[in-house]
């Protein structure tokens, strides 16, 4: 399906088993409850969240492929790669070109060597020319962090770029980039602390952990800011801000996959090495929900 991009985008973890494998009946059922239980507005797969930067060529079609089916077209589904040359990109695009993917969403090169302004621009159009797919930059790796200028000078130079999923927490920076991109492109949040400020300025939405931490909170904060009412928003912030504060950390998928355990939700378990979600950690997790009433 490729409606529009908007509202609450979850990234899904991708569910591995012990062995390594993916569990794709655990994907299926995850894609159907946050469509049918949650009312999500699209998913997104193969991310950060999801151990993108894990996945071959062909896992990362096999995920898409998965929810695209168990979705049914009911939802968007983007689909993320995390890789360091244009080829490489283009190449896992070219994988998923014929499932129905809404957009591809792109992480900059982000190996040691950052590449200046005038390449990365050609990064995107070249990706942009060749997938055939609309391509939204997922602006996060902090050492090739991509400017408000920069980002406006891509959007407004390659037809192919529809978007960016802005990160890193700032939310100035995510300030100037709505104010300089206006209604030229869909701006999506992933500063998961402030989704209600977000939507507030004016995001089209978010694509951030929080999302599939707490997807029905972080729908009815959708839904609240939506309606205009902040009373409501200011509420449901105040219940998800201690959730992300309980699992931002350097496992951050693991601590995703434990909320969702939570709650009744098979996530699998972490691609080595990433760690599981450590004793000390579950503690403040179980709090967080707790007092937000999801558990």
């Amino acid at each position: 399906m490729t409606g529009r991009i908007h509202g609450i985008v979850p990234p899904m973890v991708t569910p591995f088993r012990d062995d390594g494998s993916i569990d794709e009946a655990a994907l299926c059922a995850e894609t159907r409850y946050l469509i049918e239980s949650a009312g999500v507005h699209g998913l997104a797969v193969c991310g950060s969240t999801g151990e993108g930067h894990t996945l071959s060529t062909d896992e990362t079609r096999l995920v898409t492929a998965t929810v695209i089916e168990a979705a049914a077209g009911r939802v968007p589904v983007i689909t993320g790669i995390i890789a360091n040359s244009t080829a490489a990109v283009i190449e896992r695009g070219r994988a998923v070109a014929d499932l129905g993917v809404a957009a591809l969403q792109v992480t900059p090169v982000h190996y040691l060597f950052r590449p200046d302004d005038d390449a990365m621009l050609r990064h995107f159009a070249q990706i942009a020319e060749h997938s055939a797919l609309p391509v939204m930059i997922y602006n996060v790796v902090p050492w090739t962090y991509l400017s408000p200028q920069l980002l406006t000078r891509i959007i407004d130079s390659v037809d192919g770029v529809i978007g960016v999923k802005q990160s890193a927490g700032d939310m100035k920076l995510l300030a100037d980039l709505l104010l300089m991109a206006g209604d030229r492109a869909c701006i999506m949040s992933a500063v998961d602390a402030l989704l209600y400020p977000s939507f507030a300025l004016g995001s089209a939405g978010s694509i951030a952990a929080i999302l599939t931490a707490a997807p029905t909170l972080c729908v009815q904060l959708w839904d609240a800011v939506q309606r205009g009412d902040h009373a409501q928003a200011r509420a449901l912030h105040e219940k998800l801000l201690p959730i992300w504060n309980a699992i931002f950390a350097d496992n951050l998928p693991a601590n995703t996959r434990y909320c969702m355990q939570l709650q009744g939700r098979d996530g699998g378990v972490p691609r080595p090495p990433m760690p599981v979600t450590s004793t000390a950690q579950q503690a403040p997790i179980r709090s967080a929900l707790s007092s937000a009433g999801l558990t």
